[in-house]
């Protein structure tokens, strides 16, 4: 049986449609499975079962990337092809059973809408990612045993969404020191390469003695991996965000010109805390996402602290 699977170019939208990928692994456990995505999101497959082959793919000017997909996949007779990027060309190829995401504008989050592409919003499959044990090898020396570990994530993929270093560098001091509810702990920094310059406040804020700097150290699975040992996670709305809450751990997102019911964090342990100002207020129409402005300023660090010390707190007592 051969299943084509069309997900997502970003990160975090290739994350939350995993729950999908996984449902079809379980309902067909001998399918050989295809998974087109975009170049970022592909080592999120790399470790997944059932996978024969995953075509990663560059965006190009006029949609070109969707012929190139087509050309790579034509002379397949597929039994299943699930579209969740509305891809035009997908609709032309051959298969006994198509399933494409629809345009329905309802406020609902991304895991509920890809959910339904197989009818399954009541009970929608949550996000999956499939590491190996190198990845866990690695992650065990990065983030060794030794007390709790706090992880964050200062960047995000534009910069209007991006909370201030600053305000990560003061909100680890106080999470970490005094009464903080992680007082000692060791911060793991997470990131991109080329995003260190915009973190550095962030990390420098960190005594070396008690910093994970992973920053650009990493790829995507030994990231996940590494997140699993971890206590916590707090960050901007990003792919790191969602990578956290697979994982399973407390994950806190910090959300300002993005709608937090389409994209927080999925799971029984996350939570959000927004800006001050209405995502309507805060995100103007028209607005470009590579104008180089910060949309979060109106989120105070005591609004951090405060719901982060109240995830803990609801994490704790759904461990007791």
């Amino acid at each position: 049986m051969k299943i084509l699977f069309i997900t997502a170019t970003r990160i975090g939208d290739a994350v939350l449609s995993t729950g999908l990928l996984h449902h079809l692994v379980h309902q067909y456990p001998k399918a050989r499975i295809t998974v087109v995505c975009g170049r970022p999101a592909a080592p999120l497959f790399a470790a997944a079962p059932n996978i024969e082959r995953v075509i990663a793919l560059d965006k190009m000017v006029w949609s070109l990337h969707w012929l190139e997909m087509w050309a790579r996949c034509v002379s397949t007779a597929w039994d299943i092809v699930v579209d969740l990027r509305r891809a035009p060309l997908s609709y032309l190829l051959r298969a006994r059973q198509s399933r494409h995401l629809g345009r329905n504008r309802e406020s609902v989050h991304r895991v509920v809408k890809m959910a339904s592409v197989f009818d399954l919003e009541e009970d929608p499959p949550a996000p999956c990612i499939w590491v190996g044990s190198a990845q866990e090898r690695l992650a065990r020396d990065r983030v060794p045993d030794g007390g709790p570990v706090l992880a964050i994530g200062p960047a995000a993929n534009w910069t209007a969404k991006t909370w201030p270093a600053a305000n990560f560098a003061a909100l680890v001091t106080r999470l970490t020191s005094g009464k903080g509810v992680f007082r000692g702990a060791r911060i793991a920094i997470l990131g991109r390469d080329d995003e260190r310059p915009q973190v550095l406040e962030a990390i420098e804020a960190v005594p070396k003695k008690r910093r994970l700097d992973l920053v650009g150290r990493l790829d995507l699975l030994e990231v996940f991996a590494c997140l699993r040992r971890c206590a916590m996670y707090i960050g901007n709305d990003s792919g790191l965000m969602h990578l956290a809450a697979a994982a399973g751990i407390p994950t806190l997102g910090l959300f300002g010109p993005s709608p937090e019911q389409h994209y927080a964090p999925w799971g029984p342990l996350c939570g959000v805390v927004r800006a001050s100002k209405g995502y309507d207020e805060i995100f103007p129409p028209g607005f470009d996402h590579r104008n180089p402005c910060n949309l979060m300023d109106s989120l105070s660090v005591d609004a951090v602290e405060e719901a982060a010390r109240e995830l803990w707190q609801r994490a704790a007592a759904a461990k007791a």
